[in-house]
């Protein structure tokens, strides 16, 4: 992409979160800057390649049960990124047709990319707004013509918290989604975890660099996230143990270090 085909707000010199993240799923809708700190991610842990994917095919999990085991059409996702394969409408309306999504994020290439891949369906549409403000998000016009706050809601927080640094208090900011949720919404929450203090060393400076956030949580702190709300089975686990689609060893710490260098968990407001 070069610098005239990009969207008003976006700096070509400054890297950003969907953008590497798409690089690491080897997408193409990124920037050059995107490209050089995936690879530095790569050159350090070269491994790293395979986080996402796992993070994503743990997604398309979890939507495919909350639409055909829980029976829930309408999502938000938070922190959406770049469109990429098996977006969460796409894998939601395979199962549910009639499912209405709404995708939030702050990244003007992400909502570029984004209503040009949504066109004019009426049922899924993206609003840009800072996640970390919920009431902005959960207000806003566009996302209250497609959810029915009235009904279940399926909430996506998928690779998104480990940007919301302590000081921010992601755990209040949860909440905050929390209180503003009908009964019976699921929250499906996957973040980063301390494995393995070594590839911590490698990565986190890197994204705090590069990025300005990136904090790897322990699974009793992401566990905190919950708090309130009523824990799905298997709880939170790293995430390829999360709903698995092949065997896998029962002992975690069979896992390789990049199968345990993130968790995920669902749970449901009572």
């Amino acid at each position: 992409m070069t610098d005239q085909e990009l969207p008003p707000g976006v700096d070509p010199t400054k890297p950003s979160i969907a953008g590497v993240y798409d690089a690491l799923l080897g997408g193409h809708d990124h920037l050059d800057v995107d490209r050089l700190v995936a690879q530095e991610m790569i050159d350090s842990v070269p491994g790293v390649v395979e986080a996402p994917r796992y993070n994503r095919a743990a997604l398309v999990r979890a939507i495919q049960y909350l639409a055909t085991d829980v029976g829930i059409d309408q999502f938000i996702d938070l922190g959406s990124g770049l469109p990429t394969q098996d977006n969460v409408h796409q894998v939601a309306q395979r199962y549910r047709p009639e499912s209405r999504v709404v995708y939030v994020d702050y990244d003007p290439l992400a909502i570029a990319h984004a209503r040009a891949l949504l066109g004019d369906d009426p049922s899924t549409t993206i609003i840009q707004a800072d996640i970390r403000e919920p009431d902005q998000v959960l207000d806003h016009p566009d996302l209250r013509r497609l959810i029915d706050f009235d009904r279940p809601i399926g909430l996506i927080m998928c690779a998104i918290l480990h940007h919301v640094m302590d000081e921010e208090n992601p755990a209040e900011l949860v909440a905050r989604y929390r209180d503003r949720m009908p009964s019976g919404t699921h929250l499906f929450l996957t973040h980063v975890c301390v494995a393995d203090d070594a590839l911590i060393d490698k990565l986190e400076p890197i994204s705090i660099e590069h990025l300005g956030t990136g904090v790897f949580r322990t699974i009793p702190e992401i566990e905190e996230f919950f708090t309130v709300w009523e824990m799905i089975d298997p709880g939170v686990v790293y995430i390829p143990l999360w709903y698995p689609e092949e065997p896998l060893p029962e002992d975690p710490a069979e896992l390789d270090e990049i199968q345990r260098m993130a968790a995920a968990g669902m749970a449901r407001k009572k």
